[in-house]
C-alpha cells in the first residue's frame, strides 16, 4: 500500500489492487491544524425551467389538490428544509438566456405564455417568476444564486432587474415591486453575468464574453445594503483557455467564475442507462467523476497566476451524473431515476469541493427536483427522495466546517484507465465536532478502516450509512425506501482511534465528540 494525498485523487495509477479479504487501511486526522473554511453554498441546488423541475415539481399553484403552501408543494418544502439547502440557483441552465424577467412579474393570468425552446418546445406561462422564486428561497431558507440572461438581453434589463429584487427607496422598478404585492426588497447576493456563453448563452469565444461581462456588470449596482457577488460565465470542463482570458480581462471586477463538469458514463451521443449498467460501467462512471479534481487543480492554478490571494471563488454551478433520459419520457425534459451510483458520485464529488474549499466558494447540482441527478422525484401527489438525497442529508454537518488535514493510505482499484485509492474522505471541525465522512467505491471489497485522531480527547461516535445490496438500486414511487439512510453502530472509538469496516459500494458519516 502507499500513503495518497487527498488532492490527487482521480489522477494516480499506482499498483495496487483490492483484495478478496477487507483490505487495511489507515487514516491520520490532524484534528489541531484546521485548513480552508468549507463554504455551506457547496452543498448548493439548482432548479431551471426544464421538463418537472419547477411546474409539478416546485410548483403546483394555490388551487391545486396536492397539499400546497401558497402554491409550493409542502411535502418539497419540508424535504428542502430537511436538507438545510443553503442556496438554489435559477431559472438557469440554458433557459436563462432566453428568459426575460419581465414576463414573470404581475398578475399570473396577464403574463405571457412562451415557447421553451430549449427544453421540450412546450409552454412557458411564466406563473413562476422573480417573487415566486424569491419566495421560495425565503420559505426553505435558501439563499438566491439568480442567473442573469446576457445572451439575448440587455445590460438595462439586468440592471432593472437587480433594482426590482434589491432597492428600497422609491423607482420604477421598486414601485413596480410594490405594484406586484411585494412592499421590502429581497436580499440576493449571488448573480451570475451569463451561463454557459461558450455554448447556449451565446457561442462566445472568451474574449468577446470578457468585454460583455465587464459592460453589463458595470452597470449592476449595489442598492439599500445588498452586496452582489457577481458571478462570470466559466469554462465548460477542461477549457483552460476560457479561464486564462476571463481572469486576465475580467480579474476582481467579478468575484467568481463558474465551471461546469457533468459525468457521463459512456459518450454524449448514448449516456448509458440510470438502472441498467454494469460493474465496469460504474468504474467508469467513477473514474469520470473523479476527473473533477483534475479539472478543479488546473483551473485554480490559472486563477492563482491572476488571483494569488485567491479573493475570486470557483462555482461549480452546474455538475453530476448525466443519463439517458428513462424510456418512454419526452427527451428535452431529461427525467432519470436515481440509484446508489448517483449518491455514491455525490459523495465523491462533495469530498472534492472539499479538499478544494480554498478555492471552491459555491457548487449547484444538477438538479434539484424531477431533472437529471435530482434529489427529489414527484409524480401527482407523490413524492421520492433519492438516494442522492440522503448522500446530502450525510454531509450536512461539514456545512460551515473547517477542513482538517488527513493523510490516508489505502489499496488501489482499477477503474479502467486510471487506478485510485478504493477509500475517498472527508474530515471537518465545527464547534467541537468531527465530522468524518468515508467513500468506499469498490463494488465488492469492503475495508477495515483505522483512524488515528491528532490533537484532541474524544469521548463518543455516532454514524450513518448508505448501501444497498445493488448499485442500480433505486427509490420508486410504489417502494420509496429500497436505498435510505440507516444508523452506523460498529465504529468503536478507543483513546484517540476509531476503527470501523466499510462495506463495500457504501457511504459513512462519522460524527466523533
Amino acid at each position: 500500500m502507499k500513503k495518497i494525498s487527498l488532492f490527487f485523487i482521480g489522477l494516480l495509477s499506482l499498483g495496487g489492487v483490492a483484495t478478496a479479504q477487507p483490505s487495511k487501511a489507515t487514516l491520520v486526522i490532524e484534528t489541531d491544524q484546521p485548513q480552508a473554511k468549507i463554504h455551506k453554498e457547496i452543498y448548493g441546488q439548482f432548479a431551471e425551467h426544464l421538463g418537472a423541475g419547477i411546474y409539478g415539481g416546485i410548483w403546483v399553484g394555490k388551487n391545486s389538490k396536492i397539499p400546497n403552501i401558497d402554491g409550493y408543494r409542502r411535502d418539497v418544502v419540508e424535504a428542502i428544509k430537511q436538507l438545510a439547502v443553503p442556496v438554489i440557483r435559477w431559472p438557469g441552465g440554458c433557459f436563462a438566456d432566453q428568459y426575460h424577467w419581465m414576463d414573470g412579474v404581475g398578475p399570473q393570468d396577464k403574463r405571457k405564455h412562451l415557447i421553451n425552446s430549449n427544453w421540450g418546445g412546450v409552454v412557458e406561462d411564466n406563473s413562476f417568476g422573480t417573487n415566486e422564486f424569491l419566495n421560495f428561497c425565503e420559505l426553505v431558507g435558501a439563499e438566491p444564486y439568480i442567473s442573469g440572461n446576457l445572451g439575448s438581453g440587455t445590460p438595462q434589463e439586468m440592471a432593472d432587474w437587480v433594482e426590482y429584487m434589491t432597492f428600497d427607496g422609491s423607482s420604477p422598478m421598486a414601485d413596480l415591486r410594490r405594484a406586484n404585492g411585494r412592499d421590502k426588497p429581497w436580499k440576493v447576493k449571488f448573480w451570475g453575468v451569463g451561463n454557459e456563453s461558450w455554448g447556449c448563452g451565446g457561442n462566445m469565444t472568451p474574449e468577446y464574453y470578457s468585454d460583455l461581462y465587464r459592460r453589463y456588470a458595470t452597470f449592476l449596482h449595489n442598492y439599500s445594503g445588498n452586496q452582489l457577488y457577481k458571478i462570470a460565465s466559466g469554462a465548460n470542463g477542461n477549457d483552460y483557455n476560457w479561464t486564462d482570458v476571463v481572469m486576465k480581462a475580467v480579474g476582481h471586477r467579478m468575484q467568481g467564475i463558474s465551471l461546469h463538469y457533468y459525468t457521463v458514463p459512456k459518450t454524449w451521443a448514448d449516456k448509458g442507462s440510470a438502472t441498467s449498467f454494469d460493474t465496469q460501467e460504474y468504474l467508469t462512471s467513477i473514474e469520470k467523476t473523479l476527473y473533477m479534481n483534475e479539472l478543479i487543480t488546473k483551473h485554480s492554478a490559472i486563477m492563482d497566476k491572476y488571483d494569488p490571494q485567491k479573493k475570486i471563488g470557483l462555482i461549480v454551478d452546474e455538475w453530476g451524473i448525466w443519463t439517458n433520459v428513462e424510456p418512454g419520457t419526452n427527451p428535452g425534459f431529461l427525467f432519470q431515476q436515481n440509484s446508489l451510483r448517483d449518491a455514491i458520485i455525490a459523495a465523491l464529488n462533495f469530498n472534492i469541493f472539499d479538499q478544494h474549499a480554498d478555492r471552491v466558494r459555491m457548487a449547484n447540482i444538477a438538479q434539484m427536483v424531477n431533472v437529471l441527478q435530482s434529489i427529489i422525484l414527484t409524480k401527482g401527489d407523490k413524492m421520492v427522495l433519492t438516494p442522492t438525497y440522503y448522500a446530502f442529508e450525510m454531509y450536512k454537518g461539514h456545512m460551515g466546517g473547517e477542513l482538517l488535514n488527513t493523510q490516508l493510505t489505502c489499496d488501489q482499484i482499477n477503474l479502467g484507465q486510471e487506478k485510485s485509492p478504493m477509500l475517498s474522505v472527508s474530515a471537518s471541525s465545527k464547534d467541537g465536532v468531527i465530522t468524518l465522512s468515508i467513500v468506499n467505491i469498490d463494488p465488492t471489497n469492503d475495508a477495515d478502516l483505522t483512524c488515528d485522531l491528532r490533537g484532541g480527547t474524544f469521548k463518543s461516535v455516532l454514524g450513518e450509512i448508505l448501501t444497498s445490496k445493488n448499485l442500480t438500486d433505486i427509490n420508486t414511487f410504489d417502494v420509496p425506501s429500497t436505498v435510505q439512510l440507516k444508523p452506523f453502530t460498529s465504529a468503536k472509538l478507543k483513546g484517540s482511534n476509531v476503527t470501523l469496516k466499510v462495506p463495500a459500494k457504501s457511504i459513512i458519516t462519522l460524527t466523533i465528540q
